[in-house]
């Protein structure tokens, strides 16, 4: 257990588990944006890096065809996708298919700005009694739900969803207004991420000209 597990565990609260998905077609970036370079790594070991130090419990989300660089499969334990093309809520679903009593702290892969801080903000603004606690986007004001954590009686209504015409992790998230807890990020930038090569290459300017 890591210090900031010891620190927010909630008494009553289900365990909680880490989730990275992984598995994107990145169409956009035109590549695998898991497997971009960082100054710290590919970039899905830096954000598994951050991961692991809130929640030594971890896994990655991931396609079956998919290899990833560096990745060991005893330092990085996979839930592979039980069906192609089911999005960020399919790897959410079998996550907790994997472990449904615990609640799941879920991250994507292409957010080179999270920070430690914003990780452990989330996990301190955690409210068990509701269905997730996330992140209130800084640029359009709606929740962020690929920093996130879902409580275990989301599953079924994250399942319904995922059948449905909508299977999209926002609009759950909008859909269920106050049954979700949602917080002002405690650093404006950090869960910015990067679609296409030109996203990437302006977030590295702005982390390479930040003050040391």
């Amino acid at each position: 257990m890591t210090p900031i597990e010891q620190v927010t565990t909630h008494p009553d609260a289900p365990s909680l588990s880490g989730l990275l998905l992984v598995g994107g077609k990145s169409r956009r970036m035109g590549r695998d944006k898991a497997s971009l370079s960082t100054p710290e790594g590919p970039l899905w070991l830096r954000t598994w890096n951050l991961l692991q130090t809130v929640r030594s419990d971890a896994y990655l989300s991931i396609r079956e065809d998919q290899e990833l660089p560096e990745s060991e499969p005893t330092r990085h334990p996979k839930i592979v996708d039980s069906a192609p093309g089911r999005g960020p809520l399919g790897g959410i679903l079998d996550a907790f298919a994997r472990n449904p009593d615990h609640a799941w702290l879920v991250l994507a892969c292409d957010l080179p700005l999270l920070d430690p801080a914003t990780l452990q903000t989330l996990i301190g603004h955690r409210d068990p009694t509701k269905l997730a606690t996330a992140f209130l986007s800084n640029f359009d004001g709606l929740p962020e739900p690929l920093c996130a954590i879902y409580e275990p009686a989301a599953a079924p209504l994250l399942s319904e969803r995922l059948s449905g015409d909508h299977p999209c992790p926002r609009k759950f998230l909008i859909q269920q207004g106050e049954r979700v807890s949602l917080h002002n990020l405690p650093h404006p930038r950090a869960l910015e991420n990067a679609n296409t090569p030109e996203d990437l290459e302006r977030i590295h300017g702005l982390t390479s000209n930040s003050p040391s």
